[in-house]
């Protein structure tokens, strides 16, 4: 099972482009999407999800056109925007068995025995009469988690889903995600890098509408061994050394600044550290990449 896309463009009526010959290949499991704010990752998932059209390009799921035959795709397809509603009076039990009638399953019998499949799966069973209203965050996107799956979707698609959420409901919801690549497509969207990291056998990074790199998150930061540098400084001093080094990341720790270089050789005073997924995120956003054109192999700067 694959997910196709090539050469997907949309540019809305106000100029903004926000796809740009998107093309990528996407397999079995957890595939990440990672970019920040803006980059289009929304407007890709919608478009995948059959709520806008491009303007140009081809998405096929294995033998179906996910644009032309946009029916077919909604009887496969589970969808977890960034933001859906809930009717906050209605029980999550009552109103997963309404989904249920919505998508179909229509025996009374089979539609119990999967709203309470679903809800143990995703860890509402015993909070199945509660109404939703009183429900936390994290409980509200594994319920949504739950709607979309709906169906035993081939394609799941799932947009910035912990984005809010505290840190025991965020460890909570990524373990059920990292269950659902098991069988299916799965397409997680997020400006949070760990999320990839964490869950995603591949992943593509992408800005302003291009894709920027396409790898394995293990492989890519593989790439960047002896490239990423470290220096601990004040914050007075970043301006000079933004000035005489290449930097692709700072933070504050302890009232100084850790500032990451990307450098083929030492810089002095730097130290050489162990790359991790956001230095290749933040690598690839500055343009440090290897990407081919035609038989040549470049190295892109910003």
């Amino acid at each position: 099972m694959t997910l196709e896309i090539t050469n997907l463009s949309k540019t809305y009526s106000n100029g903004v482009q926000a796809l740009k010959n998107v093309t990528l290949s996407i397999p079995k499991g957890m595939y990440g999407l990672l970019g920040p704010n803006g980059a289009g990752k929304s407007t890709l998932m919608r478009i995948l999800a059959t709520l806008q059209e491009p303007d140009a390009g081809n998405i096929q799921l294995d033998n179906i056109d996910v644009i032309n035959q946009k029916d077919e795709v909604r009887k496969t397809l589970g969808y977890l925007p960034q933001e859906f509603g809930v009717y906050p009076k209605v029980s999550a039990e009552s109103l997963l068995e309404h989904f249920a009638i919505l998508k179909g399953i229509t025996s009374r019998a089979a539609r119990r025995e999967t709203v309470e499949a679903l809800l143990r799966q995703t860890n509402l069973w015993e909070v199945r009469k509660q109404k939703l209203g009183g429900y936390s965050g994290g409980m509200r996107q594994r319920f949504g988690v739950a709607v979309a799956l709906l169906g035993n979707p081939k394609l799941m698609i799932v947009d910035e889903p912990t984005a809010g959420l505290d840190p025991a409901e965020r460890v909570r919801f990524l373990n059920l995600l990292s269950e659902l690549g098991e069988n299916s497509v799965v397409l997680l969207s997020t400006h949070i890098v760990e999320d990839v990291s964490e869950l995603c056998t591949r992943m593509a990074i992408i800005n302003k509408g291009e894709i920027l790199h396409e790898a394995e998150p293990l492989k890519a930061m593989e790439g960047l061994k002896g490239k990423i540098w470290r220096k601990i400084i004040e914050k007075k001093a970043l301006p000079q050394v933004e000035q005489e080094h290449n930097i692709i990341s700072t933070k504050l720790l302890s009232g100084r600044t850790v500032v990451h270089v990307y450098s083929n050789a030492a810089p002095a005073g730097f130290e050489v550290v162990q790359p991790d997924l956001e230095d290749v995120y933040f690598s690839a956003m500055a343009g440090h990449y290897r990407q081919r054109t035609g038989q040549e192999t470049k190295e892109l700067q910003p």
